[in-house]
């Protein structure tokens, strides 16, 4: 893999990891209609990584405060921890019972691209929520309740699926619920941080295989996904706010199905 494969991929992992269109099904038919080489484990692991660093550099202040409100045992950070806490459990599930199975679901780009269309109607369902269209009664600062927290746990547990965007999905399924679009991006990414550090923490302690790019191939990886990532967030918060999120939807549905197309066509 050479520096323009990685610079691609860093891109791709930087857009397509926050705005909702799904970056592992963008992968899985880059790799089959572009040729793109498969990322590695030392490219996948620096990458998400890097997309990491974004979410934790762009709520730095909620992090901190969420930690500093545990420390000294406040009732609004701690029910914050426990319902991301809940929140991560069916992910998790999923991903253990259904390895293998998602596994063959990466080497199907049929499969994935009518993935992409369902996750269009997912956006298409989340932003005809009212949540979506009108002011948001609690701050932006303020979690969620039980109910819409486990609907976005679910919700990221469906997302394990090649084509259904995590942060889509679950930014859909809380603004269903009434919470309004800044205040559910900010759950949906905090939820990502656990998620995201856990499966790149075990990832590096394996190690990486021989023949992985350099340590200055994988450093300018990080920082491109790492400013990418900053820019992305900023532009869905945007979108969010003017309550377009649609407009992604129709993206997905359109894209998905000329992919599906395609590989119906021998492309």
């Amino acid at each position: 893999m050479n520096l323009l494969d990685i610079l691609f991929l860093a891109l791709l992992q930087g857009i397509a990891e926050f705005i909702p269109v799904s970056s592992s099904g963008h992968l899985v038919l880059a790799q089959h209609f572009l040729g793109v080489s498969a990322p590695g484990i030392a490219v996948e692991v620096v990458l998400h990584l890097g997309t990491l660093a974004a979410v934790l550099a762009f709520y730095a202040k909620d992090i901190i405060s969420l930690a500093g409100g545990a420390l000294r045992l406040r009732k609004p950070e701690l029910t914050l921890l426990g319902l991301l806490a809940v929140a991560s459990i069916p992910a998790g599930v999923v991903g253990m019972l259904f390895e293998k199975a998602l596994e063959r679901l990466f080497d199907s780009p049929l499969a994935v691209s009518l993935l992409l269309v369902a996750n269009g109607a997912i956006l298409f369902w989340g932003g005809r929520a009212r949540a979506a269209r009108r002011p948001d009664p609690q701050g932006p600062g303020s979690p969620p309740g039980a109910g819409p927290a486990l609907a976005a746990g679910l919700a990221q547990a469906v997302a394990v699926l090649p084509g259904i965007s995590r942060s889509g999905s679950t930014i859909s399924a809380l603004m269903r619920r009434g919470v309004g679009p800044v205040r559910a991006a900010r759950f949906s990414f905090l939820l990502s941080i656990p998620a995201v550090a856990g499966a790149g923490l075990l990832q590096a302690v394996h190690g990486f295989p021989p023949g992985s790019p350099s340590i200055s191939m994988l450093a300018i990886g990080f920082l491109v996904s790492f400013l990418v990532g900053l820019a992305s967030l900023a532009v869905l918060l945007g979108v969010l706010a003017k309550g377009r999120l649609w407009l992604f939807g129709a993206y997905c549905a359109a894209a998905g199905a000329a992919c599906a197309t395609a590989v119906l066509s021998g492309v």
